[in-house]
């Protein structure tokens, strides 16, 4: 690997001082590196892993906060699980409709989410890029959640996709609905 660097170095140089001379040959443009190996030097850098990963607050039902990180594209329940943050089971059988566009919202047949034990609320920052709520989710919370429990902003965590957006987001989980009663 380091001698097509070095080769590309003597190349350029050779080209350079002979540009400047104003003795251009054929055998110097013949060993001219290519341009896209330039390019590819002077590019942008490369992709990293923080770019999937952004850090949520979760706030537990006595205020203790607890800063994590969340893959772009997992659902704020998996984040929950992969990080021991005990909200309750999600229950979800698929995706009942998926939201394309604004305009365009296409329905995909799916059962989407069959318990509402999984309420979170959704503050601050990219909370607003939360996919929209479907009914079957806010028929969800409505039956299992009081209606002073229940906000604008609540949402069942199996549904909502964490985007890049909601770096720095805070989500609030209110105490748990007993779900282990025999």
């Amino acid at each position: 690997m380091l001698a097509p660097l070095r080769l590309l170095q003597r190349t350029q140089r050779v080209v350079a001082s002979r540009a400047v001379t104003g003795t251009v040959t054929r055998s110097a443009v013949r060993h001219q590196a290519p341009t896209f190996a330039v390019r590819a030097l002077s590019a942008e850098a490369a992709p990293s892993a923080f770019d999937v990963i952004v850090q949520l607050t979760f706030v537990d039902p006595n205020g203790a906060r607890r800063q994590v990180p969340a893959y772009v594209g997992k659902t704020l329940h998996e984040t929950c699980d992969m990080h021991g943050i005990d909200i309750g089971p999600a229950v979800r059988a698929g995706d009942s409709e998926i939201a394309r566009s604004e305009r365009w919202i296409e329905p995909t047949f799916g059962e989407g989410p069959a318990a509402g034990f999984d309420h979170v609320i959704l503050h601050g920052k990219g909370s607003e890029t939360a996919n929209h709520r479907t009914e079957r989710e806010m028929s969800l919370l409505s039956e299992y959640w009081d209606d002073d429990e229940v906000f604008d902003e609540s949402r069942l965590a199996c549904m909502v996709t964490v985007t890049k957006a909601m770096d720095g987001m805070i989500v609030y989980v209110p105490d748990r609905i007993v779900c282990d009663i025999p």
